[in-house]
């Protein structure tokens, strides 16, 4: 079961990229700034929704209402960051 999420946690948002590719969908580091209705889904994903503070290269930008997205990692999805090891290598 993944952590319950919470104001102040800091966790992926992925952006949508651009249509054409110019741009592809990346991570960014993002901070929960407010929860909905917390309940537990299918493979223990939060079911609701959460807005964020989201760093980004140009700037910051804030998104509501964004789902979890643990597998897919779809644009406009956040998801708990990668674990890494000494190496920063994802383990």
């Amino acid at each position: 079961m993944t952590p319950t999420p919470s104001v102040g946690r800091i966790v992926h948002y992925v952006s949508y990229g651009t249509p054409g590719g110019e741009y592809p969908s990346v991570c960014r580091a993002a901070v929960v700034t407010e929860v909905d209705t917390y309940q537990h889904g299918p493979g223990g994903q939060f079911v609701g929704h959460v807005n964020l503070a989201v760093f980004n290269p140009e700037g910051l930008h804030f998104n509501r209402a964004i789902l979890q997205s643990e597998d897919e990692h779809r644009g406009g999805t956040w998801h708990w960051p990668e674990r890494t090891g000494s190496t920063g290598a994802p383990t």
